[in-house]
């Protein structure tokens, strides 16, 4: 049997990590096992579902590179791939189910069915409504001719149990008193998400269901549904909630959780890919850099833990700054150049973009984000029009910062070999002659140079800059000190 899998987010928000989390789990589990990978879309809720989230969603799956086999703009055998398309069929599928004894309509109010659960409560047995409060059949049809509105429940049956192997929690055991004889279809012949995911799952042939263990507790409805649909179910794998470092379940409190934030604050697909990768699942040999390739060869489903998984943002920082450092120069180029083109407003020249390929691996050493090689890379470019105020008041201020730039023009004009060595060596015997240390000698040269104390290294920046552009720099700094 190949292996079916799906993703199938509602678009009612943007795509978040942990949802993210699990379509990279699903999409390295079909990949393994050579099957498919669908994408589906969750749209029942139209109220609050919109274009928007479901762009978001497509994107930063584009993003990531989860490429689907089936599914959303890509088609298949089943349509467009959105319930909200789907709503007759389920409306046929619920009056099947009522046809052969394995749902009802329902006429129970909120109030009849919360005064059942309390008065269970009371006498201690289980609160899981079983149809008891329900009219006799005859009713329910002149209710529904004179303009009532009905739902339709399906029947738990009772006395009984469910039990299944999930992939990740082992044996479980639902016993069908704890189980309500729950909602279909509700008034309106809307579906409700049990329903609507089960059939889908049982058109789509899905052979295993990997998701939040938050959808546990509806497994046994699903599973029920699906054998009252004359079909197999699923293999199920419940994953563990993502948690904050308190311990607390992941949320904004943390910090962002949707990943658009992540992609536009810098951070690597294949750093984030990585980093969510490692949350309750090991790849073994106790590694925590994996290539995609890697994860796909290993990731068979039978290293996910069931603790739950913590998301630091440290960690994924840390990460994403060994990726950026491990790629190579021309790749880190690719990437900086449209940043630094946005950031200037116009294009790069060839000569520019010779520097940025000089410049690029000082800049991967310091950077753990994208969006940091704009400011350290900037002043290449542009001369500083202004200069970081905490950078000027701690350097240049100072009674060193005058003698330092007036000895560093003087050294720097008279040089003819320009390279980072004779710079190096011009500029430390600035620093000799004049008895300074390297930071009050050299800080207000790169305060002049980039317009902070934070650039990359100065004697190669220097070099980069050439002679003509540095002396000027120098000279316009100086011009301001005191």
């Amino acid at each position: 049997m190949s292996v079916r899998v799906r993703f199938a987010p509602s678009p009612t928000g943007y795509l978040h990590v942990g949802a993210a989390r699990t379509a990279l789990f699903n999409y390295l589990f079909a990949n393994h096992f050579g099957g498919t990978f669908i994408l589906r879309s969750d749209d029942t809720d139209t109220e609050r579902s919109t274009v928007e989230f479901q762009t978001d969603i497509l994107e930063q799956m584009r993003w990531l590179n989860l490429d689907w086999d089936e599914g959303i703009e890509v088609g298949g055998p089943h349509g467009t791939y959105r319930q909200s398309e789907r709503y007759d069929h389920y409306r046929d599928v619920a009056l099947q189910l009522i046809e052969e004894g394995h749902a009802y309509y329902s006429l129970v109010t909120a109030d009849q069915l919360n005064v059942f659960k309390q008065r269970a409560r009371n006498t201690g047995s289980s609160p899981a409504y079983d149809g008891s409060l329900e009219p006799e059949p005859s009713q329910i049809s002149r209710s529904m001719l004179d303009g009532g509105q009905a739902t339709i429940r399906f029947r738990i049956p009772r006395p009984g149990a469910t039990m299944f192997t999930d992939l990740v929690r082992g044996e479980m055991v639902f016993d069908h008193a704890q189980v309500d004889d729950f909602v279909i279809m509700r008034s309106d012949f809307t579906p409700t998400y049990h329903l609507a995911s089960t059939v889908d799952d049982v058109d789509y042939g899905i052979t295993h269901v990997i998701r939040g263990e938050d959808l546990l507790s509806s497994t046994p409805k699903h599973i029920l549904l699906t054998k009252a649909m004359h079909a197999e179910p699923a293999t199920y794998a419940h994953l563990s909630l993502l948690m904050g470092p308190d311990g607390k379940k992941l949320s904004k409190r943390h910090g962002d959780t949707a990943l658009s934030a992540y992609r536009e604050a810098g951070f690597l697909p294949e750093a984030m890919n990585n980093y969510l990768a490692l949350l309750g699942w090991s790849p073994g040999d106790d590694e925590t850099l994996v290539s995609m390739s890697e994860m796909i060869e290993r990731f068979d489903g039978t290293a996910i833990s069931r603790n739950p998984a913590v998301f630091d943002q440290e960690k994924l920082l840390w990460m994403n700054g060994v990726y950026i450092r491990e790629m190579s120069d021309t790749e880190f180029v690719e990437l900086a150049r449209p940043l630094l083109e946005a950031d200037l407003g116009r294009s790069l020249t060839g000569d520019e973009v010779s520097s940025l390929a000089v410049l690029s691996p000082l800049v991967k050493e310091r950077t753990k984000l994208l969006s940091e090689i704009v400011d350290q890379a900037r002043f290449v470019f542009v001369a500083p029009t202004t200069y970081d105020e905490s950078s000027w008041s701690k350097v240049m201020e100072s009674p060193e910062a005058p003698i330092a730039l007036d000895g560093a023009a003087t050294a720097l004009k008279a040089l003819d070999d320009w390279t980072t060595e004779a710079i190096d060596a011009a500029l430390r015997g600035v620093l000799e002659v004049n008895d300074l240390s390297a930071r009050k000698g050299l800080q207000p040269i790169r305060v002049a140079i980039s317009g902070s104390t934070v650039s990359p290294p100065l004697f190669e920046s220097i070099q980069i800059l050439g002679k003509d552009e540095t002396l000027a720099r120098i000279a316009t700094a100086r011009a301001l000190v005191t």
